[in-house]
């Protein structure tokens, strides 16, 4: 039952007696004994605040607050395969989603300042005959992603400053070593060029991206791995999997530091590091109620503090701000993100609040810390995956302050940009942390998009765009020049501005149409469709296809897959193809059907005038 006003204010005024009547005693004691007892001088009152007995916290207001229309990603088929690795990986320049597609894993990558509506035709990276299961970027190397898959490879591939232009099939680097499926990938957050992967052959191997070998294969697992996480100096990583363990390993000796009972429940659980000493893990009972426990690795037999949150069926996912220790825990398919404040000292940790939304997600990408925008005092920004539409929207966690100065208290130093040491110096058995720069300097000096708003006409400078920078224009932006239904036909094509702009017609007031105008505008109409279909289905559909052609088999000798790889290879391009062609059809039929509207609207238009002239002339002669 909620408390009243009278309520509180009674039980403040007891709780303030108790102690006034607690120090009187004492007082008498001392006065009375003053030898014999040994009584403190004067007993203090834990720190709660005046109104209500709750613990005092500048994160206790942090609010969730959700971006415009014009700041989200439309138009993107998220996949819909169940696994638990991410598939939406940000950082400062770019933003990676696993989309939807047939024959292989397919994800595309957008310059983070692209918002809005994505072309149907935009281009994907599509090297991986089997689905992607995990990318991550590189932390150090902004334009270096990394992709797992159910191929049992682990591709990098490398991304232009300007983004995708055409649809990228070559790797980077291939790296090769599992048995089976590759379920997770974890960058080591100090060294340089090192990578660790988990796979369901049970194996963990530590890679040395530059030489593109296994530096370590660890096997001390019975079962799939569920999850793993580097500390925070990157000498342990730690495991939970499906045979209900956590096990704390170090990679270089692979051996096994710590280990024990996990979770009970039988649906996945989730491990992350909260420093280099403790572990948070987020799992199910036997009763599959949704909790969480934060461990010590020095005591693995029972956890430091558990708590039970809820009874659902989605996977809660833990994501941690090092800077200022606040845990966030989101689950699949809620439409809720709950955070709380991490402490050194027992009970660990506190509720804060959480964020409600009805819409529920599918995923999270977090930004980097340098990539959060300090002027707002915005602490740790999310990208929300929407299940019920294909649209990709920020979250920002903002500490509300009246000051427009920079908070110092909210922003300590963080993780820069430059790696610690080298992976050669980690390998043989060197340990350092990360390296800490000033979030002010950090955004005084740095000339990318970190911790300040970018317009997009500078990030296509900043970045190197080319002159067609008209792609991060909106739709709206352009609405002036062309009718709604050509827009509408050049919306559902996908294609580019170009028509935009060679498009000269003017938009026809209705009052004031005339003969000479409908055959302009049905000249219009007929030199747009033929520039459109011909562009479209000559220059788009049949460059592409060679170009596709030419990229992916450019390797055989006589033009047919002579192993199981160059099969499946093949595979994938002709079911792209077939997809092109449909999309094709699908596109003229629109077309078709726009403009067998347009012409009856127009003739519509045409027969008013001509009857409407007749009745005029009869009454200028009345």
């Amino acid at each position: 039952m909620p408390q009243t006003a009278e309520g509180s204010a009674e039980v403040s005024s007891s709780a303030a007696s108790f102690w006034y009547n607690l120090n009187r005693i004492n007082e008498m004691l001392l006065s009375r004994f003053p030898s014999e007892v040994e009584i403190p001088t004067r007993l203090s009152t834990p720190r709660f605040s005046k109104t209500s007995l709750v613990r005092v916290s500048k994160f206790r207001h942090t609010y969730g607050r959700v971006g415009k229309k014009e700041d989200c990603y439309e138009g993107l088929k998220t996949t819909r395969l169940s696994h638990d690795g991410s598939i939406c990986a940000v950082n400062t320049k770019f933003i990676a989603v696993v989309v939807e597609s047939a024959g292989g894993g397919v994800f595309t990558v957008l310059p983070i300042q692209q918002t809005g509506r994505i072309p149907i035709g935009y281009p994907k990276v599509c090297g991986h005959t089997g689905p992607i299961t995990d990318i991550k970027w590189n932390p150090f190397n902004e334009n270096v992603v990394a992709s797992s898959s159910d191929d049992t490879t682990i591709k990098l591939w490398k991304i232009p400053d300007c983004g995708l232009v055409d649809n990228m099939t070559e790797c980077w680097k291939n790296l090769q070593g599992h048995l089976k499926k590759v379920g997770h990938l974890e960058w080591h957050p100090t060294a340089k060029d090192i990578l660790l992967s988990a796979g369901n052959d049970q194996r963990c191997i530590v890679w040395n991206v530059a030489s593109a070998t296994a530096a370590h294969i660890i096997c001390a697992h019975s079962d799939n791995i569920l999850s793993l996480a580097w500390n925070r100096d990157g000498s342990l990583f730690a495991t939970t999997s499906k045979d209900k363990r956590i096990r704390v390993v170090d990679p270089r000796t692979e051996d096994i530091v710590a280990q024990g009972e996990g979770h009970p429940g039988s649906k996945t659980s989730k491990v992350i590091f909260l420093d280099n000493r403790r572990l948070l893990t987020t799992g199910f009972s036997r009763l599959s109620e949704r909790q969480f426990a934060i461990w010590d690795t020095d005591n693995m037999q029972k956890p430091l503090m558990q708590e039970n949150l809820d009874i659902s069926s989605g996977i809660l996912t833990p994501y941690y701000d090092f800077d200022t220790k606040i845990l966030f825990i989101a689950g699949k398919g809620d439409g809720n993100i709950r955070y709380y404040e991490v402490v050194e000292d027992a009970p660990y940790i506190f509720y804060l609040s959480q964020y409600l939304s009805s819409s529920p997600q599918g995923g999270l990408g977090q930004m980097p810390k340098k990539g959060v925008n300090a002027q707002k005092c915005e602490i740790v920004r999310f990208y929300k995956l929407h299940t019920m539409k294909d649209t990709i929207e920020p979250l920002s966690m903002i500490v509300p302050r009246k000051s427009e100065l920079f908070q110092e208290d909210l922003f300590p130093p963080t993780s820069g940009v430059t790696s610690s040491m080298t992976s050669e110096e980690w390998l043989s058995g060197m340990n350092r942390g990360p390296v800490l720069v000033s979030f002010k300097e950090l955004m005084q000096n740095s000339s990318a998009p970190v911790g300040r708003a970018v317009s997009k006409e500078a990030f296509a400078c900043e970045s190197g765009m080319p002159n067609n920078s008209m792609l991060f224009d909106s739709y709206s932006e352009v609405q002036r020049r062309v009718p709604g239904s050509i827009r509408n036909i050049m919306r559902l094509s996908g294609s580019d501005f170009e028509p935009f702009l060679s498009y000269h017609g003017e938009k026809l007031d209705d009052e004031k149409a005339s003969d000479s105008g409908c055959h302009k505008t049905l000249q219009q109409c007929e030199s747009f469709t033929k520039y459109e279909c011909n562009r479209f289905s000559r220059e788009k559909l049949n460059c592409q296809k060679l170009n596709s052609v030419n990229n992916n088999h450019s390797h055989l000798a006589n033009g047919t897959p002579g192993t199981e790889d160059e099969l499946r290879k093949a595979f994938v391009v002709h079911s792209n193809e077939i997809k092109r062609l449909r999309d094709t059809l699908a596109v003229k039929d629109l077309l078709i059907q726009e403009l067998e509207g347009q012409l009856g609207q127009l003739r519509l238009a045409k027969n008013i005038i001509n009857n409407a002239r007749p009745i005029e002339r009869v009454l200028e002669s009345q």
